[in-house]
């Protein structure tokens, strides 16, 4: 079964894994952040007397209450089944020392007579006829397995039973037995005794799943769940707590101070997990940064999100550096950047977080120019001179390669790949991928300029770089004709998205902000934005992307919301702002979460919870809100 809402996630900087909003395990992902995902399914139920199995994630008598501990990525999930008057208050956490998932339980017998319990824990991992999982039950630890890695469940308390094999065929029933140790089965399953519960008895069980990259041995494994199991896990608990409430204060530069409203709390909540979530996203070893979590491993409804996309990543920075994050951006450009360039000086689509190129269908030019504007941008935060020495090579090799694709565009005789748009769905030559190369240029003529000192020693280098900067400047001063001359629709009284279809879209907008190739007020800009609203906004106030985007339905977005509530900032319509930015909040998530689209009639999320994307446009629109005195 396809499973696309990630509605909770936890982590740390090796494991991250993700729930729905019933407590189910969904998925694990190790070593990183988007590769790979482990689990097909992880459940678990109670055989409560003599019933069958009743699912703790699914039981038509069961009601659900889900929140994060405050200020942390600890989840607590509250299940009453109603049947039972049983009571589980269901935590999950990653431990920040070790790779391994806590899962505590606690049982609350609110009935008046006594409840029976066995846990029964039945889980599958992904496999495939190159890397097949099998089942192990050893060293009470449910230990399943292929050539890359273990992942073993198991807890201080002994084993009751086991079934390696053909879990499915009896599980219904609440029973498992088996005479086999180990198998070649890709789900498995183990049980334990919680004994009775008598009327308003309380009783505690721990669940550990602890994952290993399988090099180390099976000794050397058993090894370390006899050291797991040792580990006093209220102190592990509590340094968990105090590590996120530590990550959270850190990286508060904005420091909320809003009236108690409804609203004000949800915007603050938003504004807490959006730094919570950054760091489940970074790869801290590459600097790369996740999209999201995966939604669609199959591929069924998209091509993936659990990958790193510059132009993603570059929005996620700029947020980052207003978190201060700063640590973080910097590896991401000075390491992730430079590893993953071509050496032609572009960036192809999209990389895995540890830099390796991930499946691709093309590639997007404002991809490259992202970059050199992001790395730019970042340097305005920090101001240190080394790190635009650092990565001048890189930029000068971009720049280089934008300047051949934009001169193959004027003389209309492309040698060069067609590049898709910045939502993957047009290729040809489009307004956002254009204004993108022209604010590269202008951040490169800056970058020579706060570097001149170094050329000053080298006549040689400094009069190439002043040629350098005089070929920029004519070469936007000529973008900004051509897109004048080409992409201005005197009938529509609008700029247009591309040069073929001529259809309105929300990403037009980058032209004015960030990449300043247009001011906020000029004539044939405000006719862009009146004709966008005609288009574009649907009757919840939402924005979608473009005229007839079919993906998913053509939902409004949250990006493009924000990126309308961005503009009307700066143009200085504070009521206009203050309704889409108002749009995203009440669109969000119970966890605070942000989504990609959002579905008109009910107002919740669509598609892809959590997408990063959406964090950074609500941090810099937030910011600008509070600067601007717009709350």
């Amino acid at each position: 079964m396809d499973k696309y809402f990630n509605d909770a996630v936890i982590g740390n900087q090796n494991v991250v894994a993700s729930y729905t909003k019933q407590g189910e395990l969904l998925r694990i992902f190790y070593p990183n952040r988007d590769y790979k995902q482990i689990v097909d399914f992880f459940h678990v139920g109670l055989k409560i007397n003599d019933s069958g199995i009743v699912y703790l994630h699914q039981d038509i008598n069961n009601i659900y209450e889900q929140h994060y501990e405050e200020e942390t990525n600890i989840l607590n999930t509250e299940i009453l089944n109603t049947y039972f008057n049983l009571r589980i208050i269901q935590t999950d956490y990653v431990s920040i020392k070790e790779n391994i998932i806590v899962k505590k339980y606690k049982f609350i017998n609110e009935n008046n007579i006594d409840l029976n319990l066995n846990l029964i824990v039945h889980s599958g991992l992904v496999s495939s006829p190159n890397n097949r999982v099998s089942g192990l039950c050893k060293a009470d630890a449910l230990m399943q397995y292929n050539h890359e890695y273990t992942v073993c469940t198991f807890s201080k308390q002994d084993i009751m039973s086991s079934q390696i094999n053909n879990t499915k065929e009896n599980i219904s029933n609440g029973q498992i037995w088996d005479k086999d140790y180990v198998g070649m089965s890709a789900d498995s399953s183990i049980s334990y005794d919680l004994g009775v519960i008598k009327p308003q008895e309380i009783k505690a069980f721990e669940l550990y799943i602890y994952v290993d990259d399988n090099k180390s041995g099976l000794d050397n494994l058993e090894k370390t769940i006899e050291r797991i199991r040792k580990i006093d896990f209220r102190v592990e608990y509590e340094d968990t707590k105090k590590y996120w409430k530590k990550y959270l204060k850190t990286h508060d530069t904005l420091n909320l101070n809003l009236a108690e409203t409804p609203k004000n709390n949800k915007i603050k909540e938003i504004y807490e997990r959006t730094i919570l979530l950054y760091s489940l996203l970074t790869n801290y070893e590459t600097g790369g940064i996740s999209a999201a979590i995966e939604i669609d491993e199959n591929l069924s409804q998209c091509g993936g999100y659990a990958y790193c996309w510059p132009r993603d990543a570059v929005f996620i920075t700029y947020a980052m550096d207003i978190l201060n994050m700063k640590k973080e951006v910097e590896k991401f450009y000075k390491h992730f950047c430079k590893n993953t360039q071509s050496r032609n000086g572009m960036w192809e689509q999209r990389f895995y977080t540890d830099g390796r190129l991930a499946p691709c269908w093309g590639y997007q030019i404002d991809e490259t120019a992202s970059v050199v504007f992001g790395l730019y941008n970042h340097y305005l935060q920090i101001k240190d001179k080394k790190f635009l020495k650092d990565n001048l090579k890189m930029c000068e090799k971009a720049i280089t390669f934008l300047k051949k694709y934009i001169e193959d565009i004027f003389n209309e005789n492309s040698k060069m790949h067609i590049s898709y748009d910045i939502w993957e769905m047009h290729e040809g030559i489009s307004l956002y991928s254009i204004a993108s190369i022209f604010a590269a240029n202008t951040a490169m003529i800056k970058i020579y300029e706060e570097l001149k000192e170094e050329f000053t020693k080298n006549r040689v280098k400094q009069e190439n770089v002043n040629k350098e900067k005089d070929d920029l400047r004519n070469l936007n001063t000529k973008i900004r004709e051509y897109v004048l001359t080409h992409f201005y629709d005197d009938s529509k009284k609008s700029f247009v998205r591309n040069l073929e279809d001529k259809g309105m879209d929300i990403s037009i907008l980058g032209a004015i902000i960030p990449f300043d190739l247009f001011t906020v007020k000029e004539k044939k800009i405000l006719n862009t934005i009146e004709r966008i609203n005609m288009t574009l906004r649907t009757y919840t106030g939402g924005y979608t992307r473009f005229e007839q985007d079919h993906y998913m339905g053509g939902k409004p977005w949250v990006i493009a919301t924000l990126w309308m509530a961005n503009y009307y900032i700066e143009a200085g319509e504070k009521q206009k702002a203050k309704e889409c930015f108002d749009f995203v909040v009440k669109t969000s998530t119970e966890h605070g979460f942000l989504a990609e689209q959002i579905n008109n009639e009910n107002l919740e999320a669509a598609w892809v919870i959590g997408l990063g994307w959406s964090h950074a446009m609500f941090i810099i629109v937030l910011k600008k809100m509070l600067e601007k005195g717009i709350m």
